[in-house]
């Protein structure tokens, strides 16, 4: 039984916050480029379990995306229908 506990788990690469790693890189509303990375294409903003990104970066990156979308440099959601 406990052979089969062992086949079920699966090691998850451990994601790490690109900006507490860099500390040039810079989070802004004006860099669309960066924020790109961090919407689906739909438009919804990435959880932070999915991003990697820590709290405090993540919570600047949400209000960053906010900024953009109201100034329309990015979208809040697609056009069109499938």
């Amino acid at each position: 039984m406990n052979a089969e506990v062992e086949k079920r788990r699966f090691y998850v690469q451990r994601r790490f916050c690109r900006f507490c790693a860099d500390p040039n890189l810079k989070i802004s509303y004006k860099d669309v480029k960066t924020l790109r990375q961090f919407i689906t294409e739909r438009g919804k903003i990435i959880p932070r379990r999915m991003s990697g990104n820590c709290a405090r970066h993540q919570r600047e990156i949400t209000l960053a995306i906010k900024r953009a979308r109201h100034l329309a440099l990015l979208p809040y959601t697609t056009v069109g229908h499938e």
